[in-house]
C-alpha cells in the first residue's frame, strides 16, 4: 500500500513540473517578449531542440498520468488476471517510466549544452556565440554580458530559463528513477507473496 501511495504521489508531482518546464520552454523563443527574433531565427540552436516542450514536458506528462492508469494493472496482474505472472503489465510501467527517464535526461543534457556555448546574440563583430568557449564561465560574470547587445538582456534571458528546465528536468529524472525503483520492489513484492501462497497447503 505504501509503495502505491507513492505511486501517485510521483504522478502527481510530475505533473506541474512537466507544465512547468513547457512554459519556460515557450518563453525561449520570446526573448524580452518579442516575437521578431524567432521570425528571423537568431535565437540559441538548443532552443529548437523543444527539450523543455517534448523532452521534459509531453514525455513526461505521459508517464505521470500512466503510473496511476498503470497502477492496479501492476498490482493484479496482466490483463486483469490475478493469477501469478505479471509479466505484461510489469513491462508497460518498465516502458512508460523509461520513456520518462529519457525525456526528463534529455532536457537536463540539452540544457547543460546550452548553457555551456551561451545565447547568440548581435555584438560587435555581428551575430555569434560569444561565450561558446568560456565553458560557462559568463554566467558567473555580469560585466562581459554587455558583450550582447540584441536580444537585449539576452544572457539573463536564456540563463534563468535553461537554469530552470536544468533544474526541473533534474527533479523529474530523480522522481522518475525513484518510480523505476518503487515498480521493482512491487514486482519483488508481489512476486514474493504469490510465490510464497503457492507452497502453501490448502
Amino acid at each position: 500500500m505504501c509503495l502505491e501511495k507513492c505511486t501517485k504521489c510521483i504522478g502527481a508531482a510530475l505533473i506541474p513540473l512537466a507544465v512547468l518546464c513547457v512554459l519556460a520552454d515557450v518563453l525561449l523563443y520570446f526573448p524580452n517578449g518579442e516575437i521578431q527574433f524567432a521570425i528571423d531565427n537568431k535565437l540559441t540552436n538548443f532552443v529548437w531542440f523543444f527539450e523543455g516542450i517534448v523532452g521534459a514536458g509531453l514525455l513526461v506528462i505521459l508517464p505521470s498520468v500512466m503510473f496511476t492508469c498503470l497502477e492496479k494493472t501492476v498490482s493484479c496482474g496482466c490483463c486483469g488476471n490475478t493469477e501469478c505472472g505479471s509479466g505484461c503489465s510489469m513491462l508497460y510501467w518498465l516502458l512508460v517510466v523509461l520513456i520518462g527517464i529519457a525525456g526528463s535526461g534529455y532536457c537536463f543534457i540539452v540544457s547543460v549544452l546550452a548553457l555551456t556555448q551561451g545565447p547568440y546574440c548581435l555584438t560587435t563583430r555581428g551575430w555569434r556565440y560569444p561565450f561558446a568557449k568560456s565553458f560557462g564561465s559568463y554566467l558567473f560574470d555580469p560585466s562581459v554580458w554587455i558583450t550582447c547587445t540584441e536580444p537585449a538582456n539576452i544572457v539573463l534571458w536564456n540563463g534563468t530559463l535553461f537554469t530552470t528546465l536544468l533544474a526541473l528536468s533534474g527533479i523529474e529524472f530523480i522522481l522518475c528513477l525513484v518510480r523505476l525503483i518503487n515498480g521493482m520492489l512491487v514486482g519483488l513484492c508481489g512476486n514474493y507473496n504469490c510465490c510464497k501462497q503457492s507452497v502453501e497447503p490448502a
